[in-house]
């Protein structure tokens, strides 16, 4: 069974198949509770309303393009006289308060974070071992973590994995060695370490 359309482009459509074929089809449908020239009539209304609609929509984005533009336009002067002011007062808080401005704010550097603690292996296997530690409690806030390996009597500390969050399987380690690991939680420079000693 056909449903009536439920979108405006279909009721439209219909409407105009419906009383047409209603009027040319008399001699079928002698006597429809609503008259074919009645529907008509009907369709051209909506379609003055929906013509009236298109025009002030088309009308209001008109404007909104003429708001934004008219936007922009006083922001640009209005930076052009905070730059002055700035340069006039040499950023003094005290004198742009007057104009509803403050003053350039020092940048201060983000402190790094402390020592990641608990450095754990609670799981490990032929090849792979899992970590697992605790965030930092003082400093700044971690944006990840860099891990590294060794043997206990090597200088030199080897990248092998990246951690946004306080944990990590590692895979394809050496087998048979012992392996010291550690942990350093980073925000824009490295801060200090938290290591056990494994034996594989």
């Amino acid at each position: 069974m056909p449903r009536f359309p439920n979108k405006e482009v279909g009721i439209v459509a219909l409407a105009e198949w419906l009383w047409r074929g209603l009027w040319v089809n008399r001699p079928v449908y002698p006597q429809p509770p609503v008259h074919p020239i009645s529907l008509r009539f009907k369709a051209i209304i909506y379609s003055r309303y929906r013509e009236n609609l298109i025009a002030k929509q088309a009308a209001a984005e008109q404007t909104t393009t003429a708001k934004n533009e008219a936007l922009e336009d006083l922001a640009e002067a209005m930076k052009s006289d905070i730059r002055y002011a700035e340069n006039t007062v040499d950023f003094d808080d005290d004198k742009l308060k007057l104009i509803g401005w403050v003053g350039k704010k020092t940048k201060t550097p983000l402190a790094p974070p402390g020592q990641a603690r608990l450095l754990e292996a609670p799981k490990q296997g032929a090849g792979w071992v899992f970590l697992d530690w605790k965030a930092p409690l003082e400093g700044g806030r971690p944006k990840a973590y860099k891990i590294q390996r060794r043997k206990p009597d090597g200088r030199i500390w080897q990248d092998v994995a990246t951690a946004i969050i306080t944990e990590a399987t590692l895979v394809d380690q050496p087998r048979g060695a012992e392996l010291e690991y550690r942990i350093i939680a980073a925000s824009i420079k490295p801060a200090t370490v938290s290591r056990p000693t494994l034996q594989w």
